[in-house]
C-alpha cells in the first residue's frame, strides 16, 4: 500500500518537538515515559514498561506466527553534578558523549532529587576575553568547565541549601527549531527523531486502518547512550530493527535527505540477510537511501547481541549532521525512514 507520508508531516514535527522538550538524559525516564505512554494510548498500542524504565509498545498483526521488533532510544546526552566548589559553582561529569566544546555558553536545567529545578549555563573557567588571556585557547573539557547557577549563591553551603547535591542531573537545552524549508535543528535528534518516526508509523496504522503483516513490538530504550539500552528485549522476536541516526561526513554516503542503512558499525557487521532485504526494499520502492559503515558507533542491536539474544538485527535511520553536537536533519530523510519502517512491517 502506497502511503502519503507528507500527510503526517505536521503530526511528526509536533510529536518530535514534544519529545525533545521533555528532558531525558540516560537513566532519567519518568517524565519521558509518561509522554510515550500517552501517545501509545492515543494510538491504540499496548504499553508496558520494563523494570529498567524502557517502554514496549505492542501491536497485533495479521499473522501471529512471528513478531517483528523495532527499537529507538529516548535517552539523551547530558551531565550530572560531580561536585560543588567553594564559590558555589557546579563541577560536572558527562552522561554519554556530548561534544563539550559545543556546550560552552549553553543553557541547562538542574534537576534535584527533591523535585526542585534550577537553571544555569555551561561555561569555560576562563569565560571572558576581557579578563582571561587564555579565554579562547583554554580546553573545553570537564576539568576546565563548570555550570553557573542562576541563583544568588556564593558558597557550596548556599548551593546545598537549594537542595542541589552531587548526582543531580543537568539537562542541556535542546534549542529545537523547525524551519520552513523542512529542517529539524536540535540537540538530541539522536534519537528522539527516530522515536517520533515509530510513533508516526503507529499514527499511520490508526488513520489508514492498516494492520501490519506480523505482530510488532516497539522497544523504546533509556540507556542506549551509555551502551546497554536494549540489553533486554521481549522474548520471541523474529528480527530486530534499530532505528537510530545515520552519520554524515568524511567518506560516508548518507545525507540529511536519506534513510541510512548501516552495514557495519564499531561492534561489527549487522545481519547480512536482513540488511540486504532492507536495501532491496529501499531500492525497489525508489527511496532515497545510503549504505554506510560507521566505525565510531554502536546501537541497541549491539547491546541486544552483547546480552546474548539470538535475534538477527539491522540498523537504519535518517541522516543526521553534526551528531552529539548541534544536530540537524531534514523531513525528506525522516520521510524515507518512515517509509522503510512501514515496508519492514509489511504495511
Amino acid at each position: 500500500m502506497k502511503i502519503d507520508i507528507e500527510k503526517y508531516k505536521k503530526y511528526y514535527f509536533d510529536t518530535v518537538c514534544e519529545l525533545l522538550s521533555t528532558p531525558s538524559p540516560s537513566g532519567y525516564y519518568e517524565k519521558i515515559m509518561k509522554v510515550v505512554k500517552r501517545y501509545a494510548d492515543e494510538l491504540g498500542a499496548a504499553f508496558e514498561m520494563t523494570r529498567k524504565g524502557c517502554a514496549i509498545l505492542s501491536v497485533k498483526g495479521k499473522d501471529h506466527g512471528r513478531t517483528l521488533g523495532l527499537s529507538a532510544h529516548c535517552d539523551t546526552l547530558g551531565a550530572m553534578v560531580r561536585g560543588i566548589t567553594a564559590g558555589g559553582e557546579l563541577s560536572f561529569t558527562k552522561v554519554g558523549g556530548p561534544q563539550l566544546p559545543t556546550l560552552d555558553g549553553e543553557y541547562c536545567t538542574i534537576l534535584t532529587r527533591t523535585g526542585k529545578t534550577y537553571t544555569g549555563t555551561f561555561l569555560s573557567k576562563s569565560p571572558s576575553s576581557h579578563v582571561y588571556p587564555d579565554a579562547a585557547a583554554r580546553p573545553r573539557d570537564e576539568t576546565n568547565m563548570y555550570v553557573r547557577i542562576d541563583e544568588c549563591v556564593k558558597s557550596a553551603k548556599d548551593v546545598r541549601a537549594l537542595g542541589i547535591e552531587s548526582g543531580d542531573y543537568i539537562c542541556i537545552d535542546p534549542k529545537t527549531t523547525v524551519t520552513e524549508s523542512g529542517f529539524l535543528k536540535s540537540r538530541f535528534i539522536d534519537d528522539k527523531a527516530s522515536v517520533a518516526c515509530l510513533l508516526t508509523v503507529l499514527k499511520i496504522m490508526k488513520e489508514e486502518h492498516i494492520t501490519p503483516a506480523y505482530d510488532v513490538k516497539m522497544l523504546i530504550t533509556m540507556y542506549e547512550e551509555v551502551g546497554h539500552g536494549a540489553a533486554y528485549v521481549p522474548e520471541g522476536l523474529h528480527t530486530m530493527l534499530a532505528v537510530d541516526m545515520g552519520c554524515i561526513g568524511s567518506d560516508l554516503n548518507c545525507t540529511e535527505y536519506d534513510v541510512s542503512i548501516c552495514a557495519k558499525d564499531g561492534h561489527g557487521p549487522y545481519d547480512y540477510a536482513l540488511t540486504t532485504s532492507l536495501i532491496e526494499l529501499a531500492k525497489s520502492n525508489k527511496l532515497d537511501y545510503a549504505v554506510d559503515i560507521y566505525p565510531f558507533y554502536g546501537s541497541d542491536v549491539g547491546a541486544m547481541w552483547a546480552a546474548g539474544y539470538d535475534v538477527p538485527g539491522a540498523l537504519i535511520g535518517t541522516g543526521v549532521h553534526a551528531s552529539h553536537g548541534m544536530e540537524r536533519t531534514h523531513f525528506n530523510g525522516i520521510k524515507n525512514t518512515i517509509s522503510l519502517i512501514a515496508l519492514y512491517l509489511g504495511m
